[in-house]
């Protein structure tokens, strides 16, 4: 297994395809099953390069994908923010999670960020666990969404 960034030479799709599948797996019981059901594939395909993002590959093909920046809300400024971390569900609860997200945090912390927020749904109980293990912990701040016609609330996270 290798970490490295996201770069030209990467197949997009193959990047959205970790996406999709991750979401199609892990959402299943917390997002309506129509919505995931009509994920297109692709769908990710254009957006993935919005954030610095690090890939992990298994002898060269991508596995997994997490993506950081800035915090993007005023509020916390002076934040780093893991944006988002999937694999494809055969790579998941394998100890891969953990390293790619110490990698992110590494990376953010090279940027001159103490302190990371991350959000996650909260009834991904799986993911909230993940995080609580590798030492962020669970703040009262969270946001409305709205997926495939579902109210769900993302909770923040923070890196202690």
């Amino acid at each position: 297994m290798k970490i490295r960034y996201l770069n030209e030479n990467d197949d997009m799709n193959a990047i959205s395809r970790i996406y999709e599948k991750s979401w199609k797996y892990a959402y299943k019981d917390i997002i309506p099953q129509s919505y995931l059901d009509s994920i297109p594939e692709g769908k990710w395909a254009n957006t993935v390069q919005r954030f610095r993002t690090l890939v992990m590959t298994d002898n060269g093909v991508p596995v997994g994908t997490s993506s950081f920046c800035p915090s993007r809300w005023e509020r916390f400024s002076g934040y780093g923010e893991i944006v988002s971390i999937y694999f494809l569900p055969e790579y998941m609860g394998k100890g891969h999670g953990g390293k790619l997200l110490e990698a992110a945090v590494d990376e953010l912390k090279k940027q001159g960020f103490d302190k990371i927020l991350l959000w996650v749904l909260e009834d991904n109980h799986r993911a909230r666990h993940f995080y609580e293990k590798h030492g962020f912990t669970c703040t009262d701040e969270y946001i409305e969404d709205n997926i495939g016609d579902k109210r769900l609330r993302e909770i923040m996270y923070i890196s202690r």
